[in-house]
């Protein structure tokens, strides 16, 4: 779920306002967009690469996809994720949010069926600084993203944002980021991401933005327990009244867990080092 600068990534939805626009941001930015999909545009080129009708056509026309990415509403949702299964793409990043529950529920057994991991839905998307970026995230603005050593999960793509921000301005740059996304079934799941960013060289330390909501976190302290490089969390939502909506549809507290206190108390006996606020995050790396 890292991706890397020679991956070959399609772009769903290409020619659409969005499409058009991140996938300029990718292509400048050094990521390998091979071609797009727009079945009323096929034929064309866009954004300087070729526009064909289904993923399963551009990868009979230019080989191999490694990864697609859907800037797709959410009524076509499972079409394109089945056109991408078809396709042998084996990462599929999901943007859209408000994707119907049963067409999510299926759309992930046809992904586990055909091998294929997605991120997401409702994700901001992936970066490795310095190689590629695809989705929606501001890998190419220097204050937020650099290439370094510390990998990056977050529900929130506002929230991981500003948390790479802090790390740019207190010296430090990133491995990677990973958008697990805000939806209330995922894809990738914390304990997935952070089993990623354990078994990858350049990651030296983790920092893991969570939120209130959901037992991901709680979940994923036997993994955090077994590892070796250090983590560190920050959790938002501490001061949220009980019973206050979140922004993410994953955001939904069930009894005794999935509040905050839950949530820390549980990375915290796994080892993890819990932080007040994002500004407290790169203080808590070791040598912050």
């Amino acid at each position: 779920m890292i991706v890397r600068g020679d991956h070959r990534v399609v772009v769903q939805g290409i020619t659409g306002r969005q499409g058009s626009f991140w996938t300029e941001k990718m292509l400048a930015y050094g990521t390998r967009v091979v071609a797009g999909v727009n079945p009323k545009r096929a034929g064309d080129t866009h954004c300087g690469v070729p526009v064909f009708a289904t993923v399963r056509d551009a990868a009979r026309e230019i080989g191999a996809v490694d990864v697609s990415v859907m800037f797709i509403p959410p009524s076509g949702a499972l079409s394109a994720a089945q056109d991408a299964f078809a396709a042998g793409v084996r990462l599929l990043v999901v943007l859209t949010e408000h994707i119907p529950s049963h067409d999510v529920m299926r759309m992930h057994a046809l992904a586990s069926a055909a091998g294929c991991r997605i991120v997401g839905p409702n994700t901001a998307g992936l970066v490795t600084p310095g190689e590629a970026f695809v989705g929606i995230m501001p890998a190419f603005n220097p204050r937020i993203f650099r290439p370094g050593n510390v990998g990056v999960i977050s529900r929130s793509g506002s929230l991981g944002t500003l948390i790479c921000l802090n790390l740019v301005d207190a010296g430090y740059g990133q491995s990677a980021f990973i958008g697990i996304g805000g939806d209330p079934m995922l894809g990738t799941t914390v304990a997935d991401a952070l089993k990623e960013l354990e078994r990858d060289k350049k990651t030296e330390a983790i920092v893991l933005v969570g939120e209130i909501g959901g037992t991901m976190e709680e979940a994923a302290a036997d993994t955090i327990a077994a590892m070796r490089k250090p983590v560190v969390s920050f959790i938002a939502g501490r001061a949220s009244p009980p019973g206050k909506k979140m922004g993410h549809a994953g955001a939904i507290v069930m009894g005794s867990r999935g509040g905050y206190a839950s949530k820390r108390r549980a990375l915290e006996s796994s080892g993890a080092r819990v932080v007040d606020t994002p500004a407290a995050v790169a203080e808590a790396l070791p040598g912050g």
